[in-house]
């Protein structure tokens, strides 16, 4: 796939966009001015793996804690989401974040209306994150669009949510800001697939992707996979989040996911398995779940695939960086294609997880580990 061009724009250390790895973030659920609790939800974040982190800002209580979060993550970017009270803006940048998201169809002053008042609220916020080097996102949200738009179009479809964020990136550019990330979020996942692909065909702004408000684990993370893992194949998008209701981790873990399963960013081996039949000749799934949970710290980007039988099992397996298929009490071992040996069912994981461990060795030597592995797997 050939990803869609855009600028670059620094968010804190991080450069988005180009041909930057696609970045993972989330959003804590606690209020912000409540400092320990909201340390020990982005500690659980951070943990799974995020790498950007976004705070509510609800009040003047939560602008001014800004600071002492901030102070707690260090090198990674903070985000400060901002709705209706620009103000709040102006004190996050004072605070320190990284980035400001406003959410233009609430931000203006007057509800569902970009008009003069609106424009330089937004302005003087701008002129703020210049001053100080930071990013903006502007985060436009199927249930805040602008009256006037809604009027144009009907309800806020996918033509009306990307007029809205033209609107404003166009202000912004105007006011000399342009180091800007877009948003254009639905809850509706064909309309956010939609509207983002217009984007692009419109914009160099780089995008964050997800479908707002997907619902709870299970059906949320399907339901955002088909959302993101659609434009991430397009070769659209530059920072993600997968919206859940519930444990942040759960969210965060589910972007790696899609990232992998669309083979933009592979950070993690990936562990093919067949969904078992009865031609089955080894227990696969005490074998899968052994193997998963020996390779859960190796951090490379391998294809491992354990097949149950020898009808498809071994062509199957070949395809893979290393790769097993059973036979009765014994597995047939791939590796690059090439069979190796046989080996007893009883050393199956032992086998697996010895030669997983050599070949991520031998990627990390080589420099291929990390983000620099996503060009290696997408070719594999």
């Amino acid at each position: 796939m050939q990803r869609h061009k855009t600028r670059e724009v620094r968010v804190g250390k991080l450069l988005i966009g180009g041909s930057n790895p696609i970045r993972v973030q989330s959003l804590t659920t606690t209020k912000t001015s409540n400092i320990e609790a909201t340390k020990n939800e982005i500690k659980s974040m951070l943990d799974a793996g995020c790498e950007i982190v976004r705070v509510a800002v609800f009040d003047r209580s939560d602008a001014e804690a800004l600071g002492a979060v901030k102070t707690y993550l260090g090198d990674v970017p903070l985000v400060s989401d901002i709705h209706f009270n620009f103000k709040f803006a102006l004190t996050a940048i004072e605070q320190g974040v990284d980035k400001v998201r406003l959410n233009p169809g609430n931000i203006s002053g007057l509800a569902g209306e970009f008009g003069k008042e609106g424009q330089e609220r937004v302005r003087v916020v701008a002129e703020a994150a210049k001053k100080k080097g930071l990013s903006m996102r502007v985060g436009v949200n199927s249930g805040s669009v602008e009256k006037d738009l809604i009027e144009k179009h009907g309800y806020p479809k996918p033509e009306c949510m990307v007029e809205s964020a033209l609107r404003h990136c166009e202000w912004l550019e105007r006011c000399g800001f342009r180091d800007i990330i877009v948003s254009i979020k639905s809850t509706n996942t064909q309309w956010m697939i939609e509207s983002y692909r217009r984007w692009a065909a419109a914009s160099d702004i780089p995008t964050h992707l997800g479908v707002t408000e997907a619902g709870l684990p299970g059906y949320g993370e399907i339901k955002s996979a088909i959302g993101i893992g659609s434009l991430l194949c397009d070769g659209i998008g530059d920072t993600i989040r997968v919206s859940l209701t519930g444990e942040k981790a759960i969210e965060v873990r589910a972007a790696y996911d899609i990232l992998k399963a669309t083979g933009v960013r592979v950070l993690a081996p990936e562990l093919i398995a067949c969904p078992e039949c009865g031609r089955i000749a080894i227990d696969l799934k005490k074998i899968v779940n052994e193997v998963k949970e020996r390779i859960k710290d190796v951090k490379a980007p391998l294809k491992i695939s354990i097949l149950g039988c020898a009808v498809n099992g071994p062509g199957e397996a070949a395809e893979a960086d290393i790769g097993i298929a059973g036979e009765r009490g014994q597995g047939i071992l791939f590796k690059k294609g090439v069979l190796v040996r046989r080996v007893k069912e009883a050393e199956m994981v032992d086998e697996l997880e010895k030669e997983v461990r050599a070949m991520a060795a031998e990627m990390q030597a080589k420099g291929l580990s990390s983000d620099i592995a996503i060009a290696h797997h997408t070719k594999t």
